[in-house]
C-alpha cells in the first residue's frame, strides 16, 4: 500500500490516497457502490456503525450515508454521482449535512494490476487546509477498514 500524499489544486488542497489490492476491479467497485458492502467498512476509525447507506450509482444519481461514532455523535454525508464507469471510475460530490455549502469532489479510479487492482483516490476542493487534514484522518481510518474488508473478501 502506498502512503497518502497531499498536493495543491488551485486555491484548495487535495488529498490523494493510493492502494493496491489483491481483489478484482469489480470487487473493489462493489465495496464502494453496494450499500451492504459499504456499511461493513465505511467511516473513520471511531465509527460505531453505518446507520444508513443509500446509493444511486449513476451519473446524476445521489447518495446519502449516515453513521455514528463512539463519542455518540451522528454524521451524515451526501452528494451526487457525476461519473460512474463500472468498474473503472467513480466521481462524486461530497458535502456534510452540517456544512452543505462546503462541497468537495471525490474521484476514484480502479486499474487492473496483475491479478489485483490499483486504486487512486483523489479528494479535492476542500474549504481550507484544516478540512483537508480532518478528511485525511477520516479517510486514513476508512481505508484501513477497506483494506481489511478486501483482504478477507465480501461475506456471502
Amino acid at each position: 500500500m502506498a502512503p497518502q500524499r497531499a498536493g495543491e489544486s488551485g486555491e484548495r488542497t487535495t488529498l490523494i490516497i493510493e492502494r493496491t489490492y489483491d481483489a478484482s476491479p469489480e470487487e473493489v467497485w462493489q465495496a464502494w457502490t453496494e450499500p451492504q458492502a459499504l456499511t461493513r467498512w465505511f467511516g473513520p476509525e471511531d465509527t460505531r456503525s453505518v446507520l444508513h447507506a443509500e446509493l444511486d450509482v449513476r451519473a446524476g444519481g445521489r447518495y446519502r450515508i449516515a453513521f455514528d461514532t463512539t463519542d455518540g455523535e451522528s454524521h451524515e454525508v451526501g452528494g451526487t454521482y457525476l461519473e460512474a464507469h463500472r468498474p473503472r471510475k467513480l466521481v462524486f460530490t461530497w458535502a456534510w449535512r452540517s456544512t452543505p455549502e462546503r462541497e468537495s469532489l471525490v474521484t476514484i479510479t480502479l486499474q487492473p494490476d496483475g491479478a489485483g487492482t490499483r486504486l487512486v483516490f483523489r479528494h479535492e476542493r476542500f474549504f481550507d487546509e484544516a478540512a483537508r487534514q480532518n478528511h485525511a484522518r477520516g479517510w486514513s481510518g476508512a481505508f484501513r477498514k477497506l483494506d481489511g474488508y478486501l483482504a478477507v473478501g465480501p461475506a456471502t
